[in-house]
């Protein structure tokens, strides 16, 4: 997920009580099905930099019949941070850094085919998309998942509009690159 913070994840998290690592990557994991999994390195990273920046503590240990697991809780500037960045306004980007676009000019600029890379990716999303839609359609796939799989849907399908767009234009985009 572009500008999700691990960070303000986490202490999304913590909101709910004192947690141990373990068992914030284990959530993390559920709740957000279709980011990448958190790694644990990065999990027990961002707690200890969310205590030495004052936002989380540690709330004592639980071994819980297993090894000893450090807790963390939120501190009350951790709960005005949370609540400071999930009110901010997701800027919508004034630019569109687009590698699939960067690749057709390459292309068209060594010499290479712009039209076969083209319907190449085309081809990829469209198997992405199908693996989304089989995901949406799973036997008990919870709303969470659903709606992750939608937005990315929605994503692809505007790729895919544009990719057709382009190679419509490939003509001119080739010739106008040519000229540059």
């Amino acid at each position: 997920m572009i500008g999700m913070s691990t960070r303000h994840i986490l202490l999304g998290l913590l909101a709910t009580g004192p947690s141990h690592g373990y068992d914030l990557k284990r959530r993390h994991d559920e709740r957000f099905p279709q980011a990448r999994p958190l790694a644990y390195g990065q999990v027990y990273t961002t707690l200890q930099r969310l205590v030495r920046d004052g936002l989380a503590q540690v709330d004592g240990t639980d071994s819980d019949g297993g090894p000893e697991r450090t807790m963390y809780r939120a501190t009350d500037e951790g709960t005005h941070e949370l609540a400071r960045w999930a009110g901010e306004i997701a800027p919508p980007a004034p630019f569109v850094a687009n590698e699939i676009f960067a690749k057709v000019v390459v292309a068209i600029l060594a010499g290479g085919d712009p039209a076969g890379y083209l319907s190449a990716q085309r081809a990829a999303h469209m198997e992405r998309m199908r693996e989304l839609t089989a995901v949406k359609a799973a036997q008990g796939a919870d709303l969470a998942t659903v709606l992750s799989a939608d937005y990315a849907l929605n994503h692809l399908d505007a790729d895919l509009r544009w990719m057709n767009t382009t190679a419509a234009r490939l003509t001119t985009l080739t010739a106008e690159v040519d000229a540059a």
